[in-house]
């Protein structure tokens, strides 16, 4: 799901806790948790509902000033069942105080080792991203991935994968290796 920015600082705040959405079923469910700009946000609930259901408390929880803004917002989507979906949230996002972590313990560098072989089906390729990212910091993905032969998005999901691991982060122009990261790799030798 796609938040705007404006809602999710009022989510962070505790000032908003709904949204909703037009589906022909529902994307998410309750227990859902998704990494957002501002962190972790928290599906706490995901009801179908009538238009004439809305209230005007929902309208304001969801960031509106009355009910008729809400429904003229949603009014640009017609198909689909409209939900009304509760969040909280969650608190930062794992990844980042993961990717600070640079003090790696042989159990912890042998876990990632361990990761990064079962990502090698298609070919080793971890190490060799890690390389270009390290000597290519804040180059655009499209780039980077040249270098490697790939398209932009596959070198993406790539680096994705690298990213859950608290290896690399994201810049607003390419990427960079983490501590963490830059601690795997000068144990990888």
């Amino acid at each position: 799901m796609l938040f705007r920015e404006d809602f999710l600082a009022g989510l962070r705040k505790g000032k908003l806790s709904t949204t909703f959405r037009r589906w022909i079923q529902p994307r998410v469910k309750p227990g859902t948790r998704m990494r957002t700009p501002i962190g972790v946000v928290e599906v706490l609930s995901v009801e179908p509902i009538m238009e004439i259901e809305v209230t005007s408390t929902d309208a304001v929880n969801a960031g509106y000033t009355d009910k008729s803004e809400l429904m003229k917002d949603l009014g640009s989507i017609a198909d689909g069942q409209l939900y009304r979906i509760r969040l909280k949230y969650g608190g930062e996002d794992p990844r980042v105080q993961l990717r600070k972590d640079a003090d790696l313990s042989d159990e912890d560098f042998e876990a990632i080792k361990k990761k990064l072989k079962g990502y090698e089906r298609e070919g080793q390729w971890t190490r060799k991203v890690l390389k270009l990212i390290e000597k290519n910091e804040a180059v655009l993905a499209e780039k980077l991935a040249g270098k490697m032969g790939l398209e932009k998005y596959p070198f993406k999901r790539r680096v994705r994968q690298l990213k859950e691991l608290g290896l690399t982060e994201s810049l607003d122009i390419g990427y960079r290796l983490s501590p963490r990261g830059k601690a795997y790799l000068k144990r990888l030798g």
